[in-house]
Order: C-alpha cells, then sequence, then structure tokens
C-alpha cells in the first residue's frame, strides 16, 4: 500500500511539471527559473540533511552525484525547455519524453541485468500508444518544424539528448550512488543541476524575470514539490526496484497533465484522450505487476 501511495503521488507531481512550464512563460525565461528552482531545492535538502547529521557523499562518489543531477534534471529540462522555445512542440517534446521508459528498459537489460517480460514490453508499448493518443489534438495542431533561430536538425538533436540524459541520470542511480544518503545526495544533485542552468542561462543570455504572484507560487510548488518531493520519490522507487518498473510511471504524467489542464484552464479533454488515459493506465498495470 505505501508504495502504491508513493506511486501516484509521484505521478500527480510530476505532471504539473508541464502546468508550472505553462504558467511561467510570461514573466520568466526557463533556465533562470530551473535555476532558482534547483538552487532553492538544493538549500532545502542541505538545511533537512544538517538538521538529521545525514552523511555526504564525498571523493569521486560527490561529483558522481553532481553528475548524476546534472542529468536526471538539468540537461533534461535545459534541453526540452530550450527545443520548445525554439518551435518544438510541446505535446511532440511530451511525446518524446515518453519514449524515456522504453530507452530505460532496452538499456537497463545489458547494463543491471533487468529483463523485462513479454508482458512488460506489451505495457511499455500499450503506455506509449496511450500518451500518444492523449498527445494527439495537440500534435495535430503542432506546427511541423520548429521556427526559432536554431536550425531544426538542431533541435531534434537536443530533444533527442534530453531524453538520453533522464535516461542516463536514472539509470545512474542504480549504481553506487545508491548507498548514499538521500537527503544529502539530493542536495548535491540539485546542485548539480543549478549548475547546468546556470551555465545555460549565461550562454543565452537569459535576464527575464517578472515579478508576480503566479511566478513565486510556481517557483516554490517547482522547489518543494517537483524537484523536491517527486524527483527524490523518482529516486527512491528506482534504488529499491527495476528502473523500468519505475520510469514506466511516466506514461501517465502527460495524461494528468491534459486532465490538470481540464481543470486548471479549460483545455478540451476529448474522448481519444480519454481513451489514452485508460490505455497509459492498462500499460503501466502490466508493466508493474
Amino acid at each position: 500500500m505505501f508504495v502504491a501511495i508513493n506511486a501516484v503521488l509521484f505521478v500527480v507531481l510530476w505532471s504539473t511539471g508541464f502546468v508550472v512550464a505553462r504558467a511561467i512563460t510570461p514573466f520568466a525565461d526557463p533556465n533562470l527559473f530551473l535555476l532558482a528552482r534547483f538552487g532553492g531545492t538544493a538549500v532545502l535538502f542541505t538545511l533537512v540533511a544538517l538538521a538529521t547529521r545525514a552523511a555526504w557523499p564525498r571523493g569521486r562518489d560527490l561529483g558522481k552525484h553532481l553528475l548524476a543531477g546534472a542529468l536526471l534534471q538539468g540537461v533534461y529540462l535545459g534541453a526540452g525547455y530550450w527545443a520548445v522555445a525554439q518551435g518544438m512542440s510541446a505535446g511532440v517534446m511530451a511525446l518524446l519524453g515518453a519514449l524515456q521508459p522504453l530507452l530505460t528498459a532496452a538499456v537497463a537489460a545489458p547494463l543491471l541485468g533487468e529483463r523485462l517480460s513479454p508482458r512488460g514490453w506489451s505495457g511499455m508499448v500499450l503506455g506509449l500508444t496511450g500518451v500518444a493518443l492523449v498527445l494527439e489534438p495537440k500534435l495535430a495542431a503542432a506546427a511541423p518544424v520548429p521556427h526559432g533561430s536554431a536550425p531544426p536538425w538542431l533541435v531534434i538533436v537536443i530533444s533527442i539528448l534530453a531524453v538520453v540524459s533522464i535516461t542516463a541520470g536514472t539509470l545512474f542511480q542504480k549504481t553506487s550512488l545508491a548507498k548514499a544518503d538521500l537527503r544529502s545526495a539530493s542536495a548535491v544533485q540539485n546542485l548539480g543541476a543549478a549548475a547546468v542552468a546556470a551555465v545555460l542561462a549565461l550562454a543565452l543570455g537569459e535576464h527575464r524575470w517578472i515579478s508576480s504572484t503566479s511566478l513565486w507560487a510556481s517557483l516554490a510548488w517547482g522547489i518543494v514539490m517537483l524537484s523536491g518531493v517527486s524527483v527524490t520519490l523518482l529516486v527512491w522507487m528506482v534504488r529499491r526496484g527495476d528502473a523500468s518498473r519505475a520510469t514506466a510511471l511516466l506514461f501517465l504524467a502527460p495524461p494528468f497533465a491534459a486532465l490538470e489542464g481540464y481543470i486548471g484552464f479549460g483545455e478540451m479533454l476529448l474522448p481519444v484522450q480519454i481513451a489514452g488515459f485508460v490505455l497509459a493506465l492498462a500499460g503501466v498495470w502490466l508493466v508493474r505487476a
């Protein structure tokens, strides 16, 4: 029951990342926002680790945790936000993100010895199909070619890099890093993510920060609930079980985001999206059963 509650909590919180990305767009440049978010979470976990006298990573492990955080959050979100800013449809980006569980399962087999059963692979395909149906209205309305200043091929490459990055960052959690205290490890990994966001913000000349209630509320939510709770839950689930079974839950993020858009922004929720939600649920059940 405890594991099931954590899984539901993770999906609901992770899905709100789509809502936060939309909410901050009028007020802040993405990597500047991510820098504040990751930095805030790093400070939060540092205080928790110090208060509880948690052991800290040292030596090589310190560098590994910085790299893991950079991959899991910094490069993934930084590259993804940049691709969307260059004209990549948010729907297409979300669909690419849904490939992450499949990539994780494929890589985890030779590297970690985790092998999905035929039933599990069927669930993966069903989950991806469900995500595609949920995103179908957005995909149909998307511009066929990115329209930013960067060449389309580069936008596509960076989008794929984002998916590879979160996959690598997730699998990294199954190495010797799994022995570290989760509180101090989260502080260091968020610091690694913040470093990536800082480099990207400087390289792209980002400076827009228009103070507003919506922006500060989104930042607080991002610090505590997204980088704080949801990412920590993902790391915890990957540590204690198969990476592929944990990441399969990501298939449910786009459907939940569509539902949140319907409730919070009055967006249309079509029958095909509801059908996709059901398929995604069935797929995740098959993978995790």
